[in-house]
């Protein structure tokens, strides 16, 4: 599977659509180990081109320090999870801490009018 985690600095970038390159980092959940790490730099930001462009590259899951509920919605619908509000640590122990389970999608990714409204196409 396929991890992307959006970076400033080789670091986690806390301004999800505002990045400098894109972490995608290839990953084997039977060993919990990081295959291999690849820099991408991703099309000009706007709504929706993300998502699509990270699906094209094979991403399943996005850990993120933060994005918009609709960010999260349009994430969603190209059958890739989101993983919001994560620690600044090291993009392999990032990946390792979510491969184990050690990350949760806190309650970032969910804004103020409830989480019911993905199941309403």
């Amino acid at each position: 599977m396929r991890i992307a985690i959006p970076t400033q600095n080789g670091q986690v970038c806390p301004h999800f659509g505002h990045c400098e390159k894109f972490a995608i980092l290839e990953v084997d959940p039977s060993s919990r180990s990081v295959l291999r790490t690849e820099f991408q730099t991703p099309p000009p930001h706007e709504p929706g081109v993300l998502p699509r462009w990270l699906h094209g590259l094979g991403v399943n899951v996005v850990l993120a320090g933060g994005m918009g509920a609709r960010a999260v919605k349009l994430f969603a619908e190209n059958n890739i999870e989101t993983v919001l509000g994560v620690p600044a640590l090291s993009l392999t122990e990032l990946a390792e801490a979510y491969l184990n389970g050690k990350l949760s999608s806190g309650a970032s990714a969910c804004d103020h009018h409830g989480c019911g409204d993905e199941h309403h196409h």
